[in-house]
């Protein structure tokens, strides 16, 4: 499997994209920092022993929530819990400081999640304050390799602290964590420090930037090429790696100003991301439905006939569902309970393969996934952890036009949009000039946030771009008009 990483990035925006084979499989926007990671010094609001839980004050418009069972021994905050999770009464009160971070994004209604148990990633290790463990990523399988790893971080821990080692430290040396592992200590010591020093609520860490965290979490032996269009995040990029990992910076590619996304029709694949019904190789396809409870995937055979018997039309229909489903949760980053409906079969060897290609899949998955089973109706249960918000929460907003009971495209997507057609136009035109009428809702967006874009894109085509803003136009809607400079001379 041929695993590349693009680093796009433009006046306005830095975005990555992650393709297996070509195929887009996540997508990650610099503009959407998001709040998980994040450490806050914050202050109890409310305690609601109804619920063992507390609402917590963060410095965010909505108070984040902090359940008992995340109030973890050890802390400063945790009390004497440690056959479990006590009596939130007895853990915090009211107006009390507490130091916690961000496992989960504010969703919708809901305030971001927090836990007292504090995890600091680095590149090859996971600091742990306040859990005094070992452990080693599941996903490195040599058992030797394993334990040569978990004695190296016994040693090199530091007392009453915990470490994981992850998967990218896969044979590295002992000198290369421990310089990791300091790294992480120093940090933490610099948290303790503002902690002391600050007033509820603050921020006393942030997680690192789109760059730093596409290196320090994508970027592996797995990666054949990591393609930058910025000579500063390339430099960056390099100076980000270890002298011993030549390997990797030998596989960083330079292509100063070009727009990778284009090339490799990222902005299209994220468009069919969108979708509701997403068509399989075969000429099957799935529908996926997302609701605020659960995730709801139905596959259906469409198109496709087979050529030998209905069985074997259902389980090659299956199979590719299979593969597609776990790129698609992937792509979309869909969190929470998910149900797959599968096309009912009629063999017991069938249905363990079709669960075996889903587990063989979603192994290249980066956020925790697991199959849970199958139900007494054949459905297939899935739990995906859910920190960040989904593609569609990032890309789509609530339309204004039907009181919210549909969707259009958000500010992010509509931009990606109108700077693709935009570009495209304009590689076909002959005239100087390119007029582009939008919903003024959109003429902000391009004229305000995309100036730079602007500037940059007439530079490169040497034509020049006129938003103007159209009150009849709906906000999805954009036309485009050629004009010479005699015609514009006119029309003054």
């Amino acid at each position: 499997m041929e695993k590349e990483i693009l680093i796009q990035a433009d006046e306005d925006d830095t975005r990555v994209a992650v393709l297996e084979e070509g195929r887009l499989v996540e997508i990650y926007f610099g503009k959407y920092r998001g709040l998980v990671g994040n450490i806050f010094k914050g202050k109890v609001a409310n305690v609601l022993p109804g619920i063992q839980a507390a609402f917590i004050d963060i410095g965010l418009e909505k108070n984040a929530f902090l359940y008992a069972g995340d109030v973890v021994s050890g802390t400063e905050n945790a009390g004497k819990n440690k056959n479990g999770p006590g009596n939130i009464e007895h853990l915090l009160k009211p107006g009390q400081e507490i130091m916690v971070q961000v496992t989960k994004e504010p969703l919708d209604k809901k305030g971001a999640r927090l836990t007292t148990q504090i995890s600091i990633p680095g590149r090859f290790a996971v600091l742990m304050p306040y859990l005094d463990y070992v452990g080693v990523s599941r996903k490195i399988k040599d058992e030797e390799e394993r334990d040569r790893l978990r004695a190296a971080a016994t040693e090199l821990k530091p007392d009453g602290m915990g470490i994981i080692v992850r998967t990218v430290a896969e044979g590295i040396s002992p000198e290369e964590l421990n310089e990791d592992i300091r790294y992480l200590t120093g940090l933490w010591e610099e948290i303790l420090e503002r902690n002391e020093r600050e007033r509820a609520p603050a921020v006393l860490y942030r997680e690192r930037d789109l760059v730093e965290r596409t290196v320090r979490d994508l970027f592996n032996d797995k990666v054949v090429r990591l393609q930058i269009n910025d000579r500063k995040i390339y430099d960056r990029v390099c100076g980000l790696l270890g002298d011993n990992e030549f390997q990797l910076k030998n596989r960083i590619f330079l292509f100063e100003d070009e727009d990778l996304f284009e090339k490799y029709n990222i902005p299209h694949q994220v468009m069919r991301a969108l979708r509701h019904k997403v068509w399989l190789k075969c000429g099957g396809f799935i529908i996926i439905e997302h609701m605020e409870a659960l995730t709801a995937i139905d596959v259906n055979t469409g198109k496709y006939i087979g050529s030998r018997d209905l069985e074997e039309t259902i389980f090659k229909t299956n199979l590719d569902a299979a593969v597609e489903i776990a790129r698609q949760l992937r792509l979309r980053n869909i969190g929470g309970i998910i149900i797959i409906d599968f096309i009912d079969m009629a063999k017991e060897e069938h249905r363990q393969r079709v669960l075996e290609v889903l587990e063989r899949e979603l192994e290249k998955d980066k956020t925790h996934t697991k199959i849970m089973g199958l139900t007494r109706l054949g459905l297939v249960e899935i739990t995906r952890k859910k920190e960040y918000r989904p593609l569609e929460g990032v890309l789509l907003q609530k339309c204004p036009h039907c009181d919210g009971k549909g969707k259009i495209l958000s500010r992010e997507a509509l931009s990606l949009s109108a700077k693709k057609e935009i570009i495209n136009r304009l590689k076909r035109q002959e005239a100087p000039i390119l007029v582009v009428k939008v919903n003024p809702y959109i003429a902000a967006v391009l004229g305000n946030e995309g100036k730079g874009w602007i500037k940059e894109t007439e530079k490169k085509t040497g034509k020049k771009i006129i938003i103007k803003a159209e009150k009849n136009l709906h906000e999805e809607d954009i036309i485009m008009e050629e004009l010479w400079e005699t015609e514009r001379g006119k029309g003054n």
